[in-house]
């Protein structure tokens, strides 16, 4: 069966590949790079599920969830930059004033890897963004070479899948996570 990418407007999907095994764990739900560093200190547990149950329930989802039949397999963060820590981060260059937006996060659920999933969470969330008038989508993924990503930091994706993707190498930046320099890819929507 196909995999199918949709926005991610039902919680308890989102919840499926994001969330935690113990309700009270301390897990990103993706929030880090979404919402102001103060408040992503201050909520913690259940809380931090809430908050995402609440972009769930806005009227721009917060991201895009692949399915495999009916199963959530699979997350991409995207939103428009603005609405994101992405807006005021220093280590991630502003190229222009577009209204760009972000896609920071890819994840795949375990049982589920090697099976292309990532390549249509970009996907999707390229159509995404698309859909809502984004002129320029731009993504922040690690350019690790042919070097191995811990899982746990391989969420910002790696420049091949980006390529692959059409998106562009534009810019470095002076980001590093888990050992790998990010850079800075776009993939022109107009």
């Amino acid at each position: 069966m196909p995999i199918e990418v949709r926005p991610a407007s039902v919680f308890e999907d989102v919840r499926a590949v994001l969330g935690p095994k113990s309700p009270t764990a301390n897990v990103c739900w993706c929030l880090s790079y979404r919402i102001p560093s103060k408040l992503n200190n201050e909520l913690r547990g259940p809380a931090r599920g809430e908050y995402a149950a609440g972009l769930c329930r806005a009227g721009l989802p917060p991201g895009v969830l692949a399915y495999d039949g009916d199963e959530p397999v699979g997350w991409a963060a995207v939103a428009p930059r603005s609405e994101t820590t992405f807006a005021r981060n220093r280590k991630i260059p502003h190229l222009d004033d577009l209204p760009v937006w972000s896609l920071w996060c890819v994840r795949v659920r375990p049982g589920h890897r090697k099976q292309g999933i990532s390549h249509a969470l970009i996907t999707g969330a390229v159509d995404f963004a698309r859909s809502h008038g984004a002129p320029v989508i731009e993504a922040y993924p690690l350019d690790n070479g042919d070097a191995r990503v811990d899982l746990t930091m391989a969420y910002a994706g790696i420049r091949r899948n980006f390529e692959r993707a059409g998106f562009a190498h534009v810019a470095d930046t002076t980001s590093v996570l888990a050992g790998h320099p990010r850079i800075l890819m776009r993939l022109d929507l107009r």
